[in-house]
């Protein structure tokens, strides 16, 4: 899937007529080319940047029911996306795993705890389960060894669970390809097409990864608008007004021996008690999250969302709270990220008291899918491809309400662990055991300190839609998030497995390498801008 030629193979067949156009290769979008795909409909996914380029790769790794928007009484938000999570632990298992969650509440924070213990009970309630406890200092103090003791009135646990947030777009993707719908990145859709009653129809179509520019035109029965915070963008064709708020949530990775976190914490921030969490992923420890307003200044002058420095210095105060004695600063960053939250403009003055709901328009026959969270994913995919079906007057051929992923063997191979299969399983899926026989002599040993083996990379060149070299090390391999200076010192070795598989020269790959470097450096580096 995706071999060498592919884009030219799906570029020649774009101009006819689609049963379905979705424009956005995120989360929200595979999830609609997926199922509208098993029903039956010709479907075609178009990307303007890589996959899971936008929100989707910069998501706080968590599929969660949002606890923290109990507190701003969103309660179907949460219901929602409790029932998600776990129908997701069901069918996506060593992707989405469970992640034990630890809430201590200080005195400084103001909260009372009966309050917090209400709270993960109802959290509980939703999924239903009762799983939840409280838990000693002595306990916490246990499983936290720097974590501040002083002030602490109580500490509740409960359960959420996390994922590696572009692996699963790239899941999902493949999966609609295999149903039969086609998916091209580096695709942008820069003008809807209209027929003569004055219906979207399709969409003018630029291919962003050739030299020249090339377009053509998309027809289609019906287009989906699933591009995130890019909305407003795709609906300006309309001469509509705006409904997005672009918010802005940024993270700091940090090495786990610097910030040991054996399970996750959820934070109230000592400035302002916002719910932040403290987790541990990949091998790594991720802190976030902030929620501010994105200024369209920094669009027109950057190419992707960075953390700023304020968001950086309350980050860091937060940890400093939790564990003052290990002195965090900024030197010990290993990388930064920030993703663009899509959200409904509610009007209300704090970004943290936006809603996260979700919601489905259709205007002059363009379907509009917004909001949400990557939690629920498929409860919006489905209703979109609902609300596709009733325009194309349809019934479905498959079951509207299926698995999120396809149910696969964790492959079996003699003399690995079970642990890199089930982390291979749930990354690649079917394509698991091809990426293991694949694999040459040494390269199914880690990378450095980290659970992804030295073979992904190889697969992903030669398999996955790479198109940049960004494309292969911060959204297929995470690894210019997970290690100093995005991976640097291993791009002899990486050239090696990759260069072969890519067909690029040698000029080609200094100036893929080159780009790389400086957006690791602007977008990704503790001291992103």
């Amino acid at each position: 899937m995706w071999q060498k030629g592919w884009r030219e193979e799906i570029w020649s067949q774009l101009d006819r007529e689609w049963d379905v156009l979705v424009i956005g290769g995120g989360i929200t979008g595979a999830g609609v080319a997926r199922l509208a795909a098993t029903c039956g409909l010709e479907t075609l996914l178009v990307e303007a940047r890589d996959f899971a380029f936008g929100t989707s790769s910069r998501s706080s790794k968590l599929a969660h029911g949002g606890f923290r928007y109990l507190y701003n009484r969103q309660f179907d938000v949460t219901f929602e996306s409790v029932r998600q999570r776990e129908e997701l632990l069901r069918e996506a298992p060593n992707l989405v795993t469970p992640l034990a969650f630890n809430l201590p509440n200080y005195s400084e924070y103001g909260i009372p705890s009966r309050l917090l213990n209400f709270g993960v009970g109802l959290y509980d309630l939703m999924a239903p389960k009762w799983r939840h406890q409280r838990l000693s200092a002595q306990e916490l103090k246990g499983k936290f060894e720097f974590l501040r003791m002083e002030n602490l009135e109580t500490c509740f646990r409960y359960e959420d669970a996390e994922l590696d947030d572009a692996r699963l777009v790239l899941r999902v993707i493949r999966e609609a390809v295999r149903a039969g719908a086609s998916a091209m990145n580096y695709a942008r859709a820069e003008q809807l097409l209209r027929n003569m009653q004055g219906q979207v129809c399709g969409a003018v179509l630029r291919d962003m990864a050739a030299s020249d520019g090339r377009t053509t035109e998309a027809r289609a029965k019906v287009v989906v608008n699933a591009s995130g915070p890019w909305t407003d963008t795709v609906r300006s064709d309309l001469h509509v007004p705006d409904r997005m708020r672009k918010l802005r949530g940024s993270h700091l990775i940090f090495d786990a021996n610097r910030l040991p976190i054996p399970e996750a914490l959820t934070i109230f921030h000592p400035i302002d008690k916002r719910a932040m969490f403290a987790l541990p992923w990949e091998g790594k420890t991720l802190v976030g999250t902030t929620d501010v307003d994105h200024s369209t200044d920094l669009e027109k002058e950057y190419d992707e969302p960075f953390a700023s420095q304020p968001e950086i210095d309350y980050i860091l105060t937060a940890i400093d709270f939790l564990f003052p004695s290990l002195k965090i600063n900024q030197e010990d960053i290993v990388s930064s990220f920030a993703g663009l939250r899509p959200i409904i403009s509610g009007g209300v003055d704090s970004p943290s008291k936006e809603s996260r709901a979700h919601q489905v328009w259709n205007e002059d026959g363009l379907i509009t899918i917004t909001g949400g969270k990557l939690t629920t994913f498929r409860l919006m995919a489905r209703q979109t491809v609902e609300a596709v079906l009733t325009a194309l007057s349809r019934s479905p051929h498959g079951d509207a309400r299926q698995r999120a992923l396809e149910r696969v063997a964790v492959p079996h191979m003699e003399g690995l662990p079970q642990s890199l299969l089930r982390f291979l399983s749930g990354r690649h899926g079917e394509e698991a055991g091809d990426l293991l026989n694949q694999a040459q002599m040494g390269e199914l040993e880690p990378i450095e300190d980290l659970p992804n083996p030295w073979a992904e990379l190889r697969y992903a060149a030669r398999s996955e839609g790479v198109v940049h070299l960004d494309d292969l090390l911060l959204r297929r391999v995470r690894l210019g998030m997970l290690l100093p200076q995005g991976g640097a010192d291993l791009l002899p070795r990486i050239r090696t497995l990759a260069q072969p598989e890519l067909g690029w020269s040698d000029q080609r790959w200094k100036t893929e390498e080159k780009t790389y470097l400086e957006i690791w450096k602007r977008y990704y580096s503790p001291c992103p801008g």
